[in-house]
């Protein structure tokens, strides 16, 4: 402490001062004209007349702290933690919260294990949820589930420092006390929450948890009732959950709000980091929304730094620790230099030392090559006077619609109808091994021929596709099965497209670039087949989501919590309101 006193003071020359830039004062939302003083990584002055060991010039360019994502799910990129670290550090990011409840459905606590001591091997600072929802629902089938003393130890080992998204809503709401022993495990740690569409007294109820931190809102008078209640409200903007720019409304409303605000990810791909980017693209989408600036830079510094009680970043102040990204502009929030703790990490968009492949993963996956794919479990007589439901894709968002539709029967069949958009969608349990097939139909993405698959498929990651024709369905899960998972297209019966993720079925461990090239290859052959809305793959994952509304499909059949859990493939066309087709 001396030494950085000494060098606080002026006493002492510091190891490096940043000159000449304008600093971004997200506390008092102004700009300084002011140098930056760096000793052993911590800020120890903004002002003038700093003497160093090192010089940076920062001359025409802004200092802004190095910016926090408060809420996502890494494997939701196939990258690893590391290889994540190097997709995002370079663009300003140096800290963010993931909840890694993908890996532990398909490997339970080990899969946590895994991407924790991986996160060890890059500067970016990844400080894990502890996940509270594994399984998300009693509808859905992970590897094992989690109980509150797993969530005790998770605290205990440091490997865990927060609550992640407490999704089992009812069961907040209604007391389970199996639910209620999760949150109470956290103690005093921040409980972050999972509120879709929940408002009112159930709002209320549910608040009484201390679960306060949702990126849930889709709708700017949802987001504003939450925030008086409350909550920290999670602006959340991925790939292809795009609820930013309606949520933001309510601090273009009225600024003052920001102070409890965030934005944050949730899901993203590869591709989408390296072509868009990461925090730096939601400052420019805010900003380009008429949001301030500096209101914007707060809302991805300071503001998740104080939710998640890390006091010791967000800004450029001392005592701080010395996360600092110089940009362009605010406006442009393109990053030339990165310090991560003091020392240069990255620079002109590039990575200064790669973390490299990981080691190899030894993770607790079943055997799914035991799994038999059978086209006859896919075919489903049709009821006379009876119509199916659907789930309808909603695209920008992972809400989807509950369809009642007639069906289409050829054969006393019920089957796929491209000419409807009308897909077979098929979910086979692979955590356990069971292979348990459940069988439901998809509208929205605009499939004319062929199948495309998925091991990737929130929350439990079973394999997941949708298809036009059996054999081809057939052909894609089997390359899953086959290979423990993977992303697989299909076309007259034989496999077309494919790309292996052999960690946990979740994760490659190439690089961000080979990822982002293997994916969109992949959504180009999908397209091929006639798909036409964007991230195809991302898109299909979350149709077997039970959480989130309206309807799914797990391995478990049909699920719609909104209308009471389980559905039956078949109804009676006034059965069904919110929503039918003919």
């Amino acid at each position: 402490m001396n030494e950085l006193l000494a060098a606080a003071r002026g006493d002492a020359p510091c190891d490096l001062v940043i000159r000449n830039g304008r600093v971004a004062n997200v506390l008092s939302l102004e700009y300084e004209e002011a140098d930056v003083a760096i000793h052993k990584g911590v800020i120890v002055g903004v002002g003038k007349g700093y003497a160093a060991k090192e010089t940076a010039d920062a001359s025409g360019c802004v200092l802004i702290p190095g910016m926090i994502d408060g809420h996502l799910h890494i494997e939701s990129t196939m990258l690893t933690p590391a290889a994540f670290a190097d997709a995002v550090l370079p663009r300003g990011t140096t800290t963010v919260l993931p909840d890694p409840h993908e890996i532990a459905n398909t490997c339970g606590m080990a899969g946590i294990e895994f991407m924790w001591r991986d996160s060890l091997r890059s500067p970016l600072d990844i400080f894990f949820a502890a996940p509270s929802c594994v399984p998300a629902s009693s509808f859905e089938t992970p590897r094992e589930e989690i109980d509150a003393s797993e969530l005790v130890d998770a605290f205990n080992s440091c490997c865990c420092t927060h609550l992640g998204e407490m999704m089992n809503y009812p069961g907040v709401i209604g007391g389970d006390p199996a639910v209620w022993a999760k949150i109470t495990s956290a103690s005093k740690q921040v409980k972050t929450a999972h509120l879709p569409g929940v408002t009112g007294r159930a709002l209320c109820a549910y608040l009484l948890s201390g679960c306060n931190g949702d990126h849930e809102s889709n709708f700017a008078d949802e987001a504003l009732e939450k925030l008086r209640r409350g909550v920290w409200v999670m602006l959340r903007e991925g790939a292809t959950e795009h609820n930013l720019e309606e949520t933001a409304r309510i601090i273009l409303e009225d600024e003052a709000r920001h102070s409890r605000c965030m934005a944050v990810s949730d899901d993203l791909t590869a591709d989408y980091i390296l072509r868009l980017g990461h925090m730096d693209h939601k400052v420019r989408l805010m900003i380009g929304l008429g949001i301030r600036p500096l209101v914007a830079l707060a809302m991805v510094t300071i503001n998740p730094a104080q939710y998640f009680r890390m006091w010791d970043r967000g800004a450029i102040a001392p005592g701080m620790i010395a996360d600092i990204a110089m940009v362009d502009s605010p406006e442009n929030c393109r990053a030339l230099r990165v310090w991560k703790r003091g020392r240069l990490v990255a620079e002109n968009g590039d990575i200064l030392r790669s973390a490299g492949p990981p080691p190899a993963a030894e993770l607790p996956v079943s055997d799914t090559r035991r799994i038999t794919v059978n086209e006859d479990s896919f075919r489903i007589p049709a009821r006379e006077g009876y119509d199916i439901r659907v789930v309808s894709v909603i695209p920008g968002s992972v809400l989807t619609r509950h369809l009642a539709i007639t069906p289409t029967v050829r054969g006393g069949l019920l089957t796929a109808d491209p000419k409807r958009d009308l897909a077979k969608m098929v979910v086979i349990e692979k955590n356990r091994g069971t292979g348990r097939v459940a069988v439901g139909f998809a509208s929205g993405f605009g499939l004319k021929r062929g199948a495309f698959a998925s091991s990737v498929a929130h929350d439990a990651h079973n394999f997941v596709a949708v298809g036009m024709d059996d054999a081809s369905l057939a052909s894609a899960l089997r390359f899953l099965a086959k290979n423990g998972g993977g992303l697989a297209a299909a076309a007259d019966g034989e496999v077309i497209a494919s790309f292996a993720l052999p960690i946990g079925g979740l994760m490659s461990d190439r690089e961000p670039a080979y990822v982002a090239d293997a994916v969109s290859s992949m959504e180009k052959t999908v397209a091929e087949l006639g798909v036409s809305i964007g991230h195809p793959f991302m898109a299909l994952s979350f149709l077997s989501l039970s959480v989130i509304p309206e309807l799914k499909l797990t391995d478990q059949g049909y699920v719609d919590l909104s209308r009471g859990g389980a559905q039956d493939l078949f109804a009676l066309h006034n059965d069904i309101t919110g929503g039918s087709q003919s």
